[in-house]
């Protein structure tokens, strides 16, 4: 069953890309007593995610900064290498975004998120989505319908909920 507005996140270990290599995140430390955005995709560098889903939250990361957000976070089952190319390629780095990976997928899969479609390589990636979290719990959540697409979990609907 997906996770809902008023669940609390589990802990999990992610991962990022570090001046000295891989790093692991502890996600359960990092959003201890702060209201955080969480937006997942289904892969780096994927149509919709690098040109619709990524902008949309560099256009509104000044915005949600105003509101109180202390970190804009995106989510995907991708490599740590991967998702530090792909936050260069998008500027997403250089607007302050924060790139972390699922290597494995356990945490999608633990909030009931992943999918699966064969045809285009897409083994247990997450589905496409949005949330505010604060202290760990989720204050709103924005789940699209077809993984291609990005209206409600964009950085300007779910800025409409602050």
């Amino acid at each position: 069953m997906p996770i809902s507005k008023g669940d609390t996140l589990p802990g999990a270990t992610l991962a990022r890309l570090g001046e000295d290599g891989p790093e692991t995140v502890d996600l359960g430390e990092k959003l201890k007593g702060r209201r955080v955005v969480i937006f997942a995709v289904p892969g780096a560098f994927t149509p919709t995610c690098h040109s619709a889903h990524v902008p949309s939250f560099i256009r509104t990361k000044e915005k949600f900064d105003e509101k109180g957000v202390d970190e804009i976070i995106c989510l995907a089952v991708n490599d740590v290498f991967v998702l530090k190319a792909w936050a260069e390629a998008t500027g997403a780095d250089k607007a302050g975004l924060t790139m972390l990976s699922d290597p494995e997928g356990s945490f999608t899969q633990a909030i009931g998120m992943d999918f699966t479609a064969p045809p285009v390589g897409m083994i247990n990636r997450s589905k496409r989505y949005a949330m505010v979290v604060e202290d760990g719990m989720v204050k709103s959540l924005h789940e699209e319908e077809n993984p291609g697409q990005c209206d409600t979990s964009a950085g300007e609907a779910l800025l409409e909920t602050l």
